[in-house]
């Protein structure tokens, strides 16, 4: 992850690959933005993770207490809480907004005042490992990019994609059942422009080089304020071409080298996450040779772990786990394991893993546990399943059950995240053991909403301290976990993955480092039987007794951590 001195070879082949003829230009001036950053932000090479780097997701505003800004707030509760297991922070877009959660974004470069200030953000970013998105596919309606362009501003007149309806769009890949293009009235008349995810998100046109070189200071003054992580934000879409999906063309793979290669000159060491919810060939596609993202989200990993808890068979999970030994991989990439997030839990990275039937029950498990199924538009025009809308705690257990076996079912859940190669990341919900918020899908009518209720820090200081209560108990057992998976060289993000077939109740993995040597073989009960082991294993137990022990056998979803060396 250190700079790379062909930074300026690398940025020239891709900028030919967006503008041909008029690279050269855009080449000087792309150096002139790194010139200018590298004397703001001087010489730093930050440190690549290892297994103690635990990433919570969280809002700026998800913890909030009376006569405080909530970025304050958080800080506090991070301190008070989670300073000793926790290290990197995403928060979700600060920033002005006008919907979506903050994914409508008026002002890259102003916080949200009622959250704080860049002060709050250095506070944390001084502490913790920041993520911030870069939210590259689409800006608000609202921005004054967006104005300007209504005012027919010479400025901004090729920031936004203008877009002739009578065109055929039918190969463009849809994420939602919103109509593709919006008509709007500009001082010249009615226009109509790109809009993938809704009206009020209109689409960047980076056709355009001033809209890249707006991009790239607006990251580089993230970095400047202290983020280690930037998650580029549906970046799959961001380049359009009529007659195409639309859809990870290689202009885009282009901007992520690109974006990879500014960083790689100006702040070595900070980290590119793409998020591409997309099947697994295509999403790892943005590792490139080590030259694109470090880190691309590991999506199949939420649906299939919840069918497998859902069903009580490891069988699909332990194949698909498998499957990743062969996708190549160098020292400098690997994947960001998550369960739970601010959005729903998609369907598409599943599609060519889970069969009719198997799908059939995960959509309809979420249904009967209180979720809801959101829906995109096929290119043919009809409709299908895009992603499940539920907390992950009602989505492999009904809340009617026993909170002892909510409690159990669950941790062994995150125990699987947690032992597979890469940095995990945890949703604030998920450390907190949450259920469905429904008051908040009823009042609002957004699906998404089910998972992203605000809490009080008293609350939480109230529930957390109440020894008997679910969120205590997930809270308490992720804090134990986490702690011990920080002290083993074993689940460092690069060290080897291997998966044993023990038992389709069982999902099991070994982790092993080739530096340290260390050996450990995770094992984890998907279902509510106790299952005899094929063989017995031996070694020193991590997550109980710490002591040399002989497993023959685990409980309903025990979750053991042995090391073997």
């Amino acid at each position: 992850m250190n700079g790379n001195s062909n930074y300026s070879l690398i940025i020239e082949e891709q900028l030919k690959i967006l503008y041909g003829h008029r690279s050269s230009k855009m080449h000087d001036r792309i150096n002139e933005l790194i010139k200018k950053w590298k004397s703001i932000l001087g010489h730093h090479i930050r440190k690549m993770p290892d297994q103690k780097d635990v990433i919570l997701i969280v809002y700026g505003d998800s913890i909030y207490d009376r006569g405080e800004k909530p970025l304050a707030t958080l800080f506090r509760f991070l301190k008070n809480y989670a300073s000793d297991f926790i290290t990197g922070v995403h928060i979700l877009p600060f920033f002005p907004y006008t919907s979506d959660d903050g994914y409508s974004i008026t002002d890259y470069y102003l916080v949200r005042d009622e959250l704080g200030s860049w002060e709050d953000i250095r506070n944390i970013s001084g502490q913790y490992k920041l993520m911030v998105d870069l939210v590259i596919n689409h800006i608000s309606r609202s921005s004054p990019w967006f104005e300007g362009y209504l005012k027919c501003d010479s400025r901004y007149k090729d920031f936004f994609i203008t877009a002739d309806p009578e065109q055929d769009y039918s190969k463009v890949v849809r994420p939602r059942t919103l109509p593709l293009l919006t008509p709007v009235e500009t001082s010249e008349g009615v226009k109509h422009v790109w809009t993938t995810f809704s009206p009020d998100q209109i689409d960047l046109n980076f056709a355009n080089p001033d809209v890249l070189l707006e991009i790239l200071n607006a990251l580089l003054t993230y970095v400047s304020y202290g983020a280690t992580y930037i998650r580029l934000d549906a970046v799959g879409f961001i380049w359009k071409q009529i007659g195409t999906t639309c859809m990870n063309l290689k202009q885009t793979h282009a901007i992520v080298k690109l974006i990879r290669a500014v960083l790689d000159e100006t702040a070595p060491g900070t980290i590119i996450v793409t998020e591409t919810n997309v099947p697994h060939e295509e999403n790892i596609s943005y590792l490139g040779n080590g030259d694109e993202a470090h880190m691309v989200y590991q999506f199949p990993l939420p649906p299939l772990t919840m069918f497998t808890l859902q069903s009580g068979d490891a069988t699909k999970l332990s194949k698909w786990a498998k499957s990743l030994e062969n996708t190549p991989m160098n020292e400098n990439n690997t994947y960001l394991n998550f369960l739970a997030s601010h959005d729903g839990i998609g369907i598409r990275p599943v599609e060519d893993i889970l069969d009719e039937d198997e799908k059939k029950l995960l959509l309809d498990t979420v249904i009967k546990n209180g979720g809801r199924i959101s829906y995109r538009t096929n290119k043919d025009g009809s409709v299908s399943p895009y992603e499940m809308n539920i907390s992950y705690m009602d989505g492999i257990t009904n809340a009617s059950k026993s909170k002892e076996e909510r409690f159990r079912r669950f941790m062994a859940a995150q125990a699987i995240m947690l032992s597979l190669k890469g940095v995990p990341a945890v949703y604030y919900h998920s450390l907190l053991g949450s259920g469905n918020w429904i008051e908040g899908v009823e009042s609002t009518g957004i699906n998404r909403r089910i998972n992203r209720e605000k809490l009080s820090y008293t609350y939480l200081a109230e529930e957390l301290s109440d020894e008997s209560s679910l969120r205590s108990m997930v809270f308490s057992a992720y804090k134990k976990i986490l702690k011990i998976r920080g002290m083993h060289s074993a689940f460092s993000p690069f060290a080897h993955q291997r998966v044993l077939d023990l038992s389709p109740c069982l999902f099991a993995v070994e982790r092993y480092h080739p530096l340290t040597e260390e050996k450990v073989i995770v094992i984890v009960n998907v279902t509510d039987k106790v299952i005899k082991l094929p063989e017995p294993i031996q070694g020193i137990e991590l997550l109980s007794s710490g002591n040399n022990e002989v497993i023959t056998q685990l409980k309903p979803y025990q979750i053991v951590w042995i090391k073997t060396r």
